[in-house]
């Protein structure tokens, strides 16, 4: 009996499989549209989406809302992004009343017991948090739909609820908090939680390998010159017998160096690392500022996971800038006041009124907040004059005077010197005419050259 080849066993699969199939495969970190996989599995839209769809509930694919849908590490992605009801003990600084084994579940929302208990039980299902008082029968009832229970204002719970809720491994919490405060509380972390979501790390980027292109102490310049050649990076981590990275070694470290020469010699101490968890924001900052072309990526222990290089990260931050927060962070919210317009000499020029949440301890607005509305104008006017993305560099602000609540702000960039990597700017805040504010920034394009 002859066995199937590959081309035979993936013809006997339906399209939607072909295309699970061919998702799997992409290497962690690639980015897939649905318009593109149509077009290059020549499949319908339709299609292409629904086993995108299905692709993302098995942790195959990740959509994030500033970067789109990333094929990610399904082992990674498979853990929990919910809180915990241990979360929400610690973030209640509460007691634990029962059902301790409960605490690793996770809840996907919350519900306010301030209705009748009919009322209630028609908003409460399995994985869900009731927010409730001393009332002991609604208690009962949340345990008996599979749901958490938080008692506010300090108050305990029956004996009889306690040991349901160690029956059901279902927490019962308590805190001395009211409702209002504890709901808010809870809501904000949800909230944080979700923002975390979907800002990209390095983990979106990197599958943990075994080997990661590393060299160890004793490997000679030779060694070295191999796996550049191979690899075709000039930069690689050196690790001990312990996987730890301990130095990193350049192509300018072994110049002039015998092949024998071991790198020990010739390395750099206490290399620059980052984490699963660094932004990639973050890395692409530190790999631009310092010419960086590959970072090892370490765990707590600095034992080296992977490396990422300088093209996958800067072009990560391409995709992550084509949107930005839409509403979700503090900037975001204070500068989605202000329009965007041009004046006579069409120039970029924004403007604003300056609202209660700006406002600092001495009723006027605070030097934070003009320094973030003078960053997000410059921000702006760089992209619309270079259509490229850049990372500050530094800046120098001037507070020249004290902005009132409800004052009619205009904020003025204007740039002074332009190259490909390099931008110089000036940025203005103007009251009714007069200078309240001015900034002098310098940034450097991110650009995946």
């Amino acid at each position: 009996m002859t066995g199937k080849s590959a081309e035979d066993t993936n013809a006997e699969l339906t399209k939607h499989e072909q295309l699970l199939h061919y998702i799997k495969e992409l290497p962690v970190g690639t980015r897939i549209s649905v318009r593109q996989m149509a077009k290059d599995r020549d499949v319908s839209e339709g299609t292409a989406y629904r086993a995108l769809k299905e692709a993302e509930q098995l942790g195959y694919v990740n959509t994030k809302e500033r970067i789109g849908t990333v094929r990610v590490d399904r082992k990674r992605r498979s853990q929990p992004e919910q809180l915990t009801f241990a979360e929400v003990l610690e973030i209640v600084q509460g007691e634990l009343l029962g059902g301790k084994d409960g605490l690793d579940k996770t809840l996907h929302k919350f519900v306010i017991g301030a209705m009748e208990l009919g009322e209630m039980m028609g908003y409460i299902d399995a994985g869900s948090l009731l927010i409730v008082g001393n009332r002991s029968n609604a208690q009962r009832l949340a345990l008996e739909q599979g749901a958490g229970v938080l008692v506010t204002g300090g108050f305990g719970t029956s004996e009889e609820v306690r040991t349901y809720a160690n029956e059901r491994q279902l927490p019962i919490l308590s805190c001395k908090h009211d409702t209002f405060t504890v709901a808010s509380m809870i809501n904000r972390a949800m909230y944080d939680r979700l923002i975390k979501r979907k800002i990209m790390t390095i983990a979106d980027l990197v599958e943990p390998q075994a080997k990661a292109g590393a060299l160890k102490m004793g490997a000679t310049v030779a060694e070295f010159l191999k796996l550049s050649e191979e690899a075709g990076y000039s930069r690689f981590p050196i690790t001990d017998d312990w996987n730890r990275v301990v130095g990193i070694v350049t192509s300018k470290d072994v110049v002039g160096s015998p092949g024998t020469q071991t790198l020990d010699k010739l390395m750099t101490r206490r290399p620059m690392t980052v984490t699963m968890a660094t932004p990639i924001a973050s890395a692409a900052h530190r790999m631009v500022s310092e010419g960086i072309d590959l970072l090892p990526v370490v765990d707590r222990q600095r034992k080296l996971v992977g490396v990422v290089s300088r093209a996958e990260v800067l072009r990560s931050m391409q995709f992550a800038s084509n949107n930005l927060h839409q509403g979700e962070t503090f900037d975001a919210l204070i500068w989605g006041g202000f329009s965007e317009r041009r004046d006579e000499e069409n120039r970029l020029l924004f403007a604003g009124l300056a609202t209660p949440q700006m406002i600092g301890p001495f009723g006027t607005v605070s030097e934070g907040v003009l320094t973030m509305l003078m960053q997000q104008a410059a921000a702006r006017a760089a992209n619309d004059l270079q259509r490229r993305d850049h990372v500050l560099q530094n800046m120098t602000t001037y507070f020249l005077r004290t902005v009132p609540i409800d004052a009619s702000l205009s904020i003025l960039p204007s740039v002074i010197e332009a190259s490909r990597r390099h931008l110089m700017m000036e940025v203005t805040v103007m009251q009714d005419g007069d200078v309240m504010a001015r900034a002098l920034l310098t940034a450097q394009t991110i650009d995946a050259w």
